[in-house]
């Protein structure tokens, strides 16, 4: 069965233009969704993963609809995959999981992806490394800003877990959601005293 997936971020998108490409490339059945891409729990999506049965084709218009990163998209594949489910986006050619040659070019694109993010937790170690041997002496050592702002980028990056950043950038979990914290008040988008929501990573 040929099934779409259509997503907007927000309730005042229109999902018409991803719901006539999906019609348009004969799905028989189409889940709608109306939240940001970066939340973890997507209602309509869990659904229709509860849904999809050995030979089903989930179609996207483009693979921002389904994926929120990189590492998220390989993930969905693979859990497609041992599901006995493919994958196929209309707007990028290449991700098509029903042909020979889009799973070749999908192989080479994880590959690459996790190349990339070897590379990257390669020199945030390197960084440290360098950092810690220059030293700090006497009190509680203050977290180096540069470090700081690298493990807010790879959380924004919705690509390591809080677990993962913690091991590579040597801060603490209370420390990055400290800095989470401090961060969304300053950007003036939080009431009151409200506490980062740990749960939400």
């Amino acid at each position: 069965m040929l099934i779409g997936y259509a997503r907007v971020s927000t309730k005042d998108q229109n999902l018409e233009r991803q719901i006539d490409e999906l019609s348009k490339a004969n799905c028989e059945k189409i889940f709608q969704e109306k939240i940001s891409g970066t939340k973890k729990n997507r209602p309509e999506f869990d659904r229709m993963m509860d849904q999809l049965r050995p030979g089903d084709v989930v179609i996207v218009s483009e693979i921002t609809r389904i994926s929120r990163s990189t590492k998220d998209l390989v993930d969905i594949v693979e859990t497609f995959k041992q599901n006995g489910v493919e994958l196929k986006s209309l707007k990028e050619s290449w991700l098509d999981t029903t042909s020979a040659h889009g799973k070749l070019l999908f192989t080479i694109f994880a590959g690459l992806a996790e190349f990339e993010r070897d590379i990257t937790v390669e020199r945030v170690k390197s960084g440290l490394e360098a950092a810690r041997a220059r030293g700090r002496v006497g009190g509680k050592p203050k977290a180096d800003p540069k470090i700081v702002a690298k493990a807010l980028k790879m959380y924004d990056s919705n690509a390591y877990k809080v677990s993962e950043i913690t091991e590579i950038t040597g801060l603490s979990k209370k420390t990055i959601y400290n800095y989470l914290e401090e961060r969304k008040k300053e950007e003036g988008n939080i009431k009151g005293g409200n506490k980062y929501d740990e749960q939400s990573k």
